[in-house]
C-alpha cells in the first residue's frame, strides 16, 4: 500500500508476539471474544470491509480477523482509533482496561487482586529480591537471563504485569507490608553495576514507607527455619488469611487454619532470626557504600 508515495507495511501477527489469548484463561477468553464481537458489529455497521479497516490502522486483513475473533488482544491504541473510526461513542475505548488486564498472566492477576484487597502481607524470599521491591530494569536483567529465553515482546509483558502490583504501595489504606530478604539476593549484582545500586538505592527508599519493613536474613545463620523456601501469607479485613510457600503444602496456596498456622509459625521464627528493620537498613547502606 502506498502512503504520500511511500510504502506502508501493514502489521501481521508476526509483529504481534505475546499478544496471544490463553485459552485456558476463560475470564480472559470472554473479554477479548467480546471486545473482538463489538469491533466487528460496529464496523459492518458503517459498512467498512476488514481490509479497509486494516489499512486504516495499520493492521492486515488476516490479523483483523483474528482479532475480532477472539483469537488475538488488541493493543489500546487500536481500540481508541477503531473507536473514533467507526463512532463507537466511546465503546471500545472503555474496554482498555479489561483488554489490559487479559495480558497479564491470569496467575499474576490472581495474585494482584489478593495483594489489593490484603491489609497485612508477609513475604520471604531466598533466591530473588521479592518481586514487589524490584526496579524495573533489576526485572528485566533478571527475565533476560531465563532459559529458554524470552521475546522483547514477552519480556515487556511480564515487566508491565509486576511493574502493575507495585500499585499495592500506593494505595489510599495500603497493607502492612513485611519483607525477609535473604543476604545472597541483595549481593548478586543483577543487571551490572549501576542496575545493582539502584536496586540497592530502591531497598532503602521503601524501606522509609510507614507501612514497610524490610530486613535482611544473614547467610550465615546456622540454624535456617527458611530452608523451605519462599513463604507468603496475606491477610484480610474479615478475619481470612491465604499462605503459599515452596516447601510446605505442595506448593498450593492454602486457607486452612491450621495449615496457616504452620507457614505463620516458620515465617515468624524466620523473621526473629533475621537483623533488625534498623540493623538491616545499615547493612544495606553498607553494601551500597561497598558498590
Amino acid at each position: 500500500m502506498s502512503v504520500d508515495g511511500e510504502v506502508r507495511r501493514l502489521r501481521t501477527e508476526a509483529d504481534e508476539p505475546g499478544w496471544e489469548v490463553d485459552p485456558d484463561d476463560e475470564w480472559g477468553v470472554a473479554v477479548i471474544t467480546t471486545v473482538g464481537r463489538q469491533l466487528r458489529l460496529r464496523r459492518e455497521a458503517v459498512g467498512m470491509r476488514a481490509a479497509e479497516f486494516g489499512e486504516a490502522v495499520g493492521y492486515g486483513e488476516d490479523l483483523v480477523y483474528k482479532i475480532e475473533g477472539g483469537k488475538r488482544i488488541p493493543r489500546p491504541e487500536l481500540l481508541d482509533k477503531a473507536d473514533e473510526m467507526l463512532g463507537a461513542g466511546g465503546l471500545l475505548s472503555a474496554m482498555k482496561e479489561d483488554v489490559a488486564k487479559v495480558r497479564y498472566p491470569k496467575k499474576v492477576r490472581e495474585l494482584a487482586k489478593l495483594e489489593a484487597q490484603a491489609v497485612e502481607v508477609g513475604l520471604y524470599s531466598n533466591h530473588n529480591i521479592h518481586g514487589l521491591l524490584q526496579t524495573e530494569e533489576h526485572m528485566r536483567a533478571l527475565f533476560h537471563v531465563w532459559l529458554p529465553g524470552y521475546s522483547d515482546e514477552e519480556t515487556e509483558r511480564m515487566v508491565a504485569a509486576r511493574m502493575a502490583r507495585h500499585s499495592i504501595f500506593e494505595r489510599p489504606r495500603a497493607p502492612a507490608l513485611s519483607f525477609v530478604q535473604e543476604e545472597v539476593t541483595l549481593r548478586r549484582p543483577v543487571g551490572g553495576r549501576m542496575v545493582w545500586r539502584r536496586q540497592l538505592e530502591h531497598l532503602l527508599e521503601l524501606g522509609q514507607l510507614r507501612n514497610v519493613s524490610i530486613q535482611v536474613m544473614p547467610t550465615d545463620c546456622e540454624e535456617h527455619f527458611g530452608t523451605g523456601g519462599l513463604i507468603e501469607v496475606l491477610k484480610f479485613p474479615d478475619g481470612t488469611a491465604v499462605g503459599r510457600s515452596e516447601g510446605a503444602f505442595s506448593g498450593r496456596p492454602v486457607s486452612d487454619p491450621k495449615q496457616l498456622r504452620i507457614l505463620e509459625l516458620r515465617y515468624g521464627m524466620i523473621r526473629a532470626q533475621a537483623l533488625t528493620i534498623r540493623e538491616s537498613r545499615a547493612f544495606i547502606e553498607q553494601m551500597l557504600g561497598e558498590t
